[in-house]
């Protein structure tokens, strides 16, 4: 594990948010002991949050976010007082909100689209110069799509919402890396979510480490994971079985009219 530990103090004196949400109104403490954390708990319960502060106190990469701005001011000076205790911190990994992937997936194509139309541009405008000339002012476009396509290889664009999604996890993990998830499993199906477990059954292998805040019964289901609910305080680790969101969604399937009769 990367990550080992993570401790907060309140601040009795803040209810504003993030302070005023239950998870941080107590002493908050986390130990990070298996290479899969699980977070689970109802809407707003706090999941994205503490997944967004530990992100920005650690220095992750925000995929989709290229302006800093981006970022929460109360969520910047909330991460201040996390106090994280690493093993060997990585400069590996990203902090990915699903919510975030589709404009991710837009900037990609957005970026090998202009780069594509620079290069016809410098073809027009570089028609009378040498062949060097010409060279040197496309290099910064085919570099450009050279990576895209290195990466995603056509792009993003070419497959479903789920498919563009895994492609983006195969292409991005990288070994001995640190990664932040918020609800994955929001573009999958059922059978994708279980591709991406096995992708990050191959990442571990790898020394890679995962938290993944998320609403999924099958991904709480991940092999020896770590699940702690944020509903139930103080906070501590759960049994898979013991979920809520486990229990209603297994008693829906077995018996739907039972819940739906009452709607």
């Amino acid at each position: 594990m990367h990550l080992k530990r993570l401790s907060f103090v309140p601040d009795y004196e803040k209810q504003e948010y993030p302070y005023g949400l239950p998870l941080f109104k107590e002493t908050l403490t986390l130990s990070f002991d298996a290479p899969v954390t699980i977070l689970a708990g109802e809407n707003g319960s706090g999941k994205s949050t503490l997944l967004e502060a530990i992100a920005e106190h650690s220095g992750l990469i925000r995929i989709a976010s290229a302006d800093d701005d981006d970022i929460n001011d109360e969520i910047r000076r909330f991460s201040r007082q996390l106090k994280l205790s690493w093993s060997a911190k990585t400069k590996k990994g990203f902090y990915l909100k699903a919510d975030d992937f589709m404009t991710y997936a837009r900037n990609v194509t957005r970026m090998r689209a202009e780069a594509a139309k620079r290069l016809e541009e410098v073809e027009d405008e570089y028609r009378d110069k040498s062949i060097l000339a010409r060279q040197l002012a496309a290099s910064p476009y085919h570099k450009t799509i050279g990576e895209i396509e290195e990466l995603y290889g056509r792009g993003l664009d070419n497959r479903s919402h789920g498919e563009r999604f895994l492609a983006f996890f195969q292409s991005r993990f990288r070994p001995n890396g640190f990664y932040l998830l918020d609800e994955p499993e929001s573009p999958l199906s059922p059978m994708k979510q279980l591709s991406l477990i096995s992708m990050l059954l191959e990442m571990i292998k790898e020394g890679s480490q995962f938290i993944i805040a998320t609403h999924s019964p099958i991904l709480m289901a991940f092999p020896d994971a770590v699940i702690y609910s944020l509903d139930d305080l103080p906070l501590k680790s759960i049994q898979y079985d013991d979920l809520e969101h486990v229990r209603i969604t297994r008693e829906f399937l077995n018996s739907p009219e039972r819940y739906l009769k009452h709607l």
